[in-house]
């Protein structure tokens, strides 16, 4: 790891650039903290990852301190499926439904347009097979509890924001420790789905604006940790003081200070210089 870390120096120093490396967070994983000028941000993720190829990392431009507020993403992110793709499988369009998903996660259609196709696409499906769905296919992502209730520990807000469904959400939130969470709600009539959405649309908008409303509410200097993988995912990246990327989109990881490719969302405690517990 030495000798890569010292080649990431190499190329930098070669472009005119400087890097430290204050704390190398245990053996194993490239999970590496490194500080640089701001204006040396993507030259040195590019170093890193032609030197590391995929890793554990976190770029900024000062030490960093743990998060007064935590905004994460639900769906590939805190849980390690998409819900309304396994839902529909319970409704035998599974292929139809992802291949829209996918599409949408990549930045390829407009996002609430896709939301709406997805959700019609569910209409008359049993409201019974969204506990069923939960149950038997729902996950958190591995170490997804950890991250959360260390961070809670240490006095973090703790928002799980969703282009999902508080059909599952507001589980996965009480499941995994979240404080609050802000989702889309499925119309139910009769028990079964009407294939339309009860209420506004949430989406990437509404991810940035709650972020901004619960770091306002922190008062000046809060610092923030945003996390997902998708697309709709990037304004609240951009917007977090220390905006992650959780085995990501290539357009959300290239709008991220950090990655996690190991699949471990504990190695963001070891990121931000903390230990796990």
């Amino acid at each position: 790891m030495h000798t890569r870390l010292e080649a990431v120096k190499s190329t930098l120093t070669e472009a005119g650039m400087s890097l430290t490396i204050p704390r190398l967070p245990g053996p194993g994983y490239a999970a590496i903290q490194a500080l640089l000028e701001p204006d040396a941000i993507v030259a040195t993720r590019e170093a890193f990852i032609e030197h590391f190829g995929p890793s554990d990392f976190l770029i900024a431009d000062a030490p960093t301190k743990l998060p007064n507020l935590v905004v994460s993403d639900m769906d590939s992110t805190m849980i390690g499926q998409e819900c309304i793709d396994e839902l529909a499988d319970y409704a035998g369009i599974k292929d139809q439904i992802a291949a829209i998903t996918e599409r949408a996660m990549q930045g390829e259609i407009d996002f609430e347009a896709a939301l709406r196709e997805r959700v019609k696409l569910l209409a008359g499906l049993d409201e019974g097979a969204i506990s069923q769905c939960l149950e038997e296919r729902i996950r958190p992502n591995p170490g997804a509890r950890e991250l959360i209730q260390s961070l809670k520990a240490q006095g973090a807000r703790t928002v799980l924001v969703t282009g999902g469904f508080h059909h599952f959400a507001d589980r996965v939130a009480e499941q995994i420790g979240f404080d609050r969470v802000v989702g889309n709600r499925l119309a139910v009539k009769d028990g079964k789905l009407t294939g339309e959405l009860d209420g506004p649309v949430s989406d990437a908008s509404t991810k940035a604006r709650v972020l901004a409303e619960e770091s306002a509410k922190l008062g000046e200097g809060a610092v923030s940790l945003a996390l997902g993988d998708g697309a709709n995912d990037i304004p609240m990246i951009e917007a977090a003081t220390y905006g992650i990327a959780y085995m990501a989109k290539s357009k959300a990881k290239a709008a991220a200070d950090g990655r996690i490719e190991s699949g471990n969302l504990a190695n963001v405690l070891a990121l931000l210089g903390m230990d796990a517990g």
